[in-house]
């Protein structure tokens, strides 16, 4: 007696849904953090640390670079890096931000990558640090999140908002304006002049999140991006 395949199209959809998801899966292996030639803080009072994670691989802050090129800060990673200089602080209401310029859209990366302002650091280099920041991605996504020692999210995975610029393609510039307000109990971010995002001081300001509103202000990077930045700075409303 002659089988007959009932599902004659199952194995070549099969194979067809595996061939989809492996070039998936080798992209995220390629994604590994880089080491970048030349790395290190050049610029006066400046100073950053690594993710945990960036280090139980291996990775060190020299993998990543920051430097400055005229107004410009230009920053490469390596591993996802947090700088700031403890000089730069903010207390009460008010303002931080600056503009960042990527220009080359994925260029070290083949998904997108955030980058942003960081707000409210507190203990900031140690096992105890905690802080809050607003980063952008070159697709229209951008993400709240922070880390009180542990990391944690305020918006998920993120979120896509139109107010956040996207590049008109790989190896394209794309240009995003970042802002973190704290208004007595509120605290906003915006992206090129709209807010994306508010959260109340309760959800911020307690256990496993942010010791205080007050604090250090600096700069964010994901693993594996290029961004010049430029006007980082602070008002008080």
């Amino acid at each position: 007696m002659r089988l007959v395949n009932k599902f004659p199209f199952a194995i070549p959809i099969f194979f067809l849904l595996i061939s989809y998801a492996l070039p998936s899966a080798s992209l995220r292996a390629q994604d590994a953090s880089r080491s970048i030639a030349g790395g290190g803080i050049s610029v006066a009072g400046w100073t950053g640390k690594i993710d945990a994670n960036e280090e139980r691989a291996g990775l060190t802050l020299e993998n990543a670079k920051f430097t400055q090129e005229g107004n410009n800060l230009h920053i490469t990673t390596g591993p996802a890096t947090t700088y700031w200089n403890p000089a730069n602080t903010a207390s009460g209401n008010y303002t931080v931000k600056a503009t960042f310029l990527e220009p080359k859209y994925m260029n070290l990366n083949n998904h997108p990558h955030p980058y942003g302002i960081v707000v409210a650091g507190n203990q900031m280099g140690t096992g105890d640090q905690s802080y809050l920041y607003c980063a952008a991605y070159g697709n229209g996504n951008f993400i709240v999140r922070g880390f009180g020692p542990r990391a944690f999210q305020m918006n998920g995975g993120g979120e896509f908002n139109a107010a956040v610029h996207r590049a008109a393609g790989v190896g394209q510039p794309v240009t995003q304006e970042i802002a973190i307000s704290v208004k007595g109990n509120r605290v906003e971010c915006a992206i090129n002049g709209a807010v994306v995002a508010g959260y109340d001081r309760a959800a911020l300001v307690t256990a496993g999140k942010l010791k205080s509103l007050d604090g250090v202000y600096g700069l964010r990077f994901a693993h594996n991006t290029e961004v010049l930045v430029s006007g980082l700075a602070v008002t008080k409303d």
